[in-house]
């Protein structure tokens, strides 16, 4: 129950956030539909410490920081290479140790490669993750596993 009072909160200020207009119609659907999505999600048995990992939320603040700074970085690089034509674009499919202890901290893993520019998970396995990476620079910084470690240490222990 203590699940579902925080997927339905959750919900509630995502729907505030991104509504822009605070009419009684739109209130009064909008908590509707976030009732509704809930009451679904306890008939799914989906409001499990899986779908909603209370335990990962204090880490993430620390987390996101990194990645937001870490895919400005790349974005950046991508951009110079696309202008700059002196600057090489050697593609690469390389294998990284994926070894998250869960399979959330998996694909937290595999995501963060993926939204970092030039890289992309390809397939994402019990032990490892295949990505393809732009650029030489793009698959070394991979290779340092930094990623790798730092959503390890999201993991719930």
């Amino acid at each position: 129950m203590v699940r579902s009072l925080a997927l339905g909160a959750l919900l509630v200020v995502l729907w505030l956030a991104l509504s822009g207009r605070h009419g009684v119609l739109l209130l009064t659907l909008g908590l509707l539909s976030v009732m509704m999505t809930v009451w679904i999600a306890r008939r799914m048995d989906i409001d499990d410490a899986e779908g909603l990992p209370g335990a990962l939320f204090p880490r993430v603040l620390g987390y996101l920081p990194w990645l937001g700074k870490a895919i400005v970085a790349s974005n950046m690089d991508v951009a110079r290479r696309v202008v700059s034509p002196r600057l090489p674009i050697e593609p690469e499919i390389l294998t990284v140790t994926a070894d998250q202890r869960t399979a959330l901290g998996r694909v937290v893993y595999a995501n963060s490669i993926t939204l970092t520019p030039g890289t992309i998970s390809l397939e994402v396995r019990a032990d490892e993750i295949e990505v393809h990476a732009l650029s030489a620079t793009a698959a070394s910084e991979l290779r340092t596993n930094n990623m790798g470690h730092r959503v390890r240490a999201l993991e719930a222990k």
